[in-house]
């Protein structure tokens, strides 16, 4: 396993929420490959993620988005009808997580059409990375991805959570087999989140962000 993890102290937390309001985070499962790893990890993720508190989380899984390739600003039928619930979900976010493996060097294109069809979704939020692949851990993947969303204004977290190899570290009931790092990672990872959840959305409520 791969983990860039570094302690983080934060003032805030996620529980101190606008208004009473928790943070709503979407996870975004990037692979829609027949046969994926990625619900055992996006489940891992989202059972800390609960147990974090003071979050909202809602699953947008790519494998179940289905939006052509070709980007049309004038999508109708059931192009339209698609786009209005994945863009519901994407802009009642308050940040992001990309669980995503490596494909040849970089993230599934099928995530990439996700991000390509939408902008002021993105826009003022942060992004945080739960990767996974062979010797890299899917670090190749994220280092793409922070270009993709830089440009789309959002704001992409240092740490992340890599799994170098994943297939062996999991159970049949998807339980980590040396959780200790991960757990680590994972904490560092939200707490980072939440901060910059808190900041950015109390930020956007006094000034509205103009891209």
């Amino acid at each position: 396993m791969d983990i860039n993890s570094t302690a983080f102290h934060a003032s805030a937390s996620a529980a101190d929420s606008h208004n009473g309001r928790p943070l709503r985070l979407a996870v975004i499962v990037a692979s829609n490959r027949e046969g994926r790893f990625a619900p055992v990890i996006s489940d891992w993720f989202l059972a800390r993620a609960e147990q974090f508190g003071g979050l909202e989380s809602e699953v947008v899984d790519v494998a179940q988005v289905e939006l052509p390739t070709a980007l049309s600003s004038r999508p109708s039928g059931q192009v339209a009808k698609e786009l209005a619930r994945t863009s519901a979900q994407l802009a009642a976010a308050d940040a992001f997580v990309v669980v995503t493996p490596e494909y040849n060097h970089s993230y599934p294109a099928g995530l990439k059409n996700l991000i390509d069809w939408h902008g002021v979704e993105w826009h003022a939020k942060p992004v945080g990375f739960v990767s996974y692949g062979g010797l890299s851990g899917g670090l190749r993947a994220v280092e793409h991805l922070r270009q993709v969303f830089a440009e789309l204004h959002a704001v992409t977290l240092r740490d992340t959570v890599s799994f170098h190899g994943p297939w062996g570290q999991f159970d049949q009931d998807g339980r980590h087999t040396e959780p200790e790092a991960a757990e680590a990672a994972v904490k560092s990872l939200l707490t980072q989140l939440t901060w910059w959840a808190q900041a950015l959305r109390d930020a956007k409520s006094v000034r509205p962000f103009a891209a």
